[in-house]
C-alpha cells in the first residue's frame, strides 16, 4: 500500500488487518488525502469498526478517541491504540496455552457449527486462561489475537453459516487455529507503539458520549434496503467471545446459536436521518468527516443539506473505488450491488 504517513511511516503497515464488513483497509489513502490538510491534532473515531483510522490517525501522531458498541472492536482498539508499551511475552503466551479445567461452553454450544472440537476446545482453554492475565492490555492483546484468529481460519471470515461451504481454498483455511492465534499475538506485539499521546478506547453508544476533539470521524452502519448493517449478525461468535458470553442469551432456536443484536438507531430509515441530525448537532465545534456510500440514506445531496445545517463549509469527495455491499453469496458480483464512497468535510 502506497501511504505517505509523516510520523510513522513504517508503522501503519503493522495494522492486523481482517476481511471485516466495511473497514476503510483498502481505500485508507484516499482517505488520508482528504484529512491531510485539515488542522487537527485530536480525534474521534466514533464508529471505530475494524479501528483501521483510528490506527492511521495515531500513526499520524493525533490524539486518538475510539469508540464502538462491539465488545470485540473496543478491544482491538484498547490493544492496540490506548496501549502504548504493553506486549505478550513468552511467559504470558506459556500461561495462555496451557491445558486447564474448563466447563466446555464452547466445545459444548458451538459443536460442529464453527469450528472442529479440537479447535472449540482450544478456545475454552485459551478462554479460560486469558483471566489468569492481570494487566488490561496484555488481556487486550490475546483477546484480540484470539478474535483475529477465528476470523482468519473462517471462510468469509463471518459467523452467519454452518461449517466451510464457502472455503475458497485460501492459505487461511488450511492453518490451524492455534497457528493463527500465535501468528497474531505476533502481529498485534508489532503493532504496539507509542505515539506520545494519551489515547483511549471507548465502549459504549456514540450517541451517548460527549467527546471533545478537533475533528469526529463518522463511519457508521450504512442504511440501505438492498442488505442489512447488522454487524452483530455477522460477528456474534466473536462479540460473545470477548464478552465470555456473560449477560447474554443465546437463541437456542438459531443454527448458529444467534443472541439478540443491538438496537442501532442506523438499523431503520426513519431513525437513521434523526441520528445524524443528533450527531452533527452534538459535534458541531469540531471538524466532521463522514464515510457513506453511494446507493444508502441519506443520499449525497441529503446528508450535504443536513451537514450546512451546522457548518458553513461542506465539501464531498467521492473515492474512486467500488465494492459489493453486503456480503451475501448471491450478492457478491451483483452491478446492482456495486457503490461508489463517499467522504463529506464539514469545517
Amino acid at each position: 500500500m502506497q501511504l505517505e504517513i509523516e510520523n510513522f511511516i513504517d508503522q501503519f503497515h503493522h495494522f492486523p488487518g481482517t476481511r471485516y464488513m466495511g473497514s476503510k483497509n483498502k481505500i485508507i489513502p484516499d482517505i488520508w488525502q482528504h484529512l491531510y490538510n485539515l488542522d487537527f491534532e485530536s480525534a474521534y473515531d466514533a464508529f471505530a469498526g475494524s479501528n483501521v483510522v483510528g490506527y492511521l490517525l495515531k500513526c499520524q501522531g493525533k490524539k486518538v478517541i475510539t469508540n464502538d458498541f462491539l465488545n470485540f472492536s473496543h478491544i482491538t482498539s484498547k490493544a492496540i491504540i490506548e496501549n502504548s508499551f504493553v506486549k505478550l511475552d513468552k511467559s504470558d503466551v506459556k500461561v495462555l496455552l496451557k491445558k486447564n479445567k474448563n466447563n466446555g461452553f464452547i466445545r459444548e454450544t458451538f459443536r460442529d457449527i464453527f469450528f472442529s472440537e479440537e479447535e472449540n476446545e482450544f478456545l475454552d482453554t485459551v478462554r479460560k486462561n486469558i483471566l489468569l492475565l492481570e494487566n488490561e492490555y496484555k488481556i487486550a492483546l490475546a483477546l484480540s489475537s484470539l478474535v483475529r484468529a477465528c476470523l482468519k481460519k473462517r471462510s468469509r471470515g463471518v459467523f452467519t453459516f454452518v461449517g466451510e461451504r464457502y472455503n475458497d481454498g485460501r492459505v487461511d483455511m488450511k492453518k490451524l487455529l492455534d497457528q493463527h492465534f500465535l501468528e497474531s499475538i505476533e502481529i498485534f506485539n508489532l503493532a504496539v507503539f507509542d505515539n506520545g499521546q494519551e489515547n483511549i478506547s471507548l465502549n459504549e453508544r456514540t450517541e451517548t458520549q460527549n467527546v471533545q476533539t478537533d475533528l469526529v470521524y463518522f463511519d457508521p452502519p450504512y442504511y440501505t434496503p438492498k442488505s442489512d448493517n447488522d454487524y452483530l449478525r455477522r460477528y456474534h461468535f466473536v462479540e460473545g467471545l470477548v464478552r465470555n458470553w456473560e449477560g447474554i442469551t443465546i437463541q437456542e432456536h438459531s443454527v448458529v446459536k444467534k443472541f439478540e443484536s443491538y438496537k442501532s438507531p442506523f438499523a431503520k430509515k426513519e431513525t437513521t436521518y434523526t441520528a445524524f441530525e443528533n450527531l452533527f448537532n452534538k459535534f458541531k465545534n469540531s471538524i466532521i468527516v463522514i464515510s457513506y456510500s453511494s446507493n444508502c440514506f441519506p443520499t449525497k445531496e441529503e446528508l450535504t443539506e443536513m451537514l450546512k445545517k451546522y457548518k458553513s463549509k461542506v465539501v464531498v469527495h467521492e473515492i474512486d473505488h467500488t465494492y459489493s455491499f453486503g456480503n451475501q453469496n448471491h450478492k457478491i458480483g451483483n452491478k446492482n450491488n456495486r457503490v461508489k464512497e463517499y467522504i463529506f468535510i464539514g469545517s
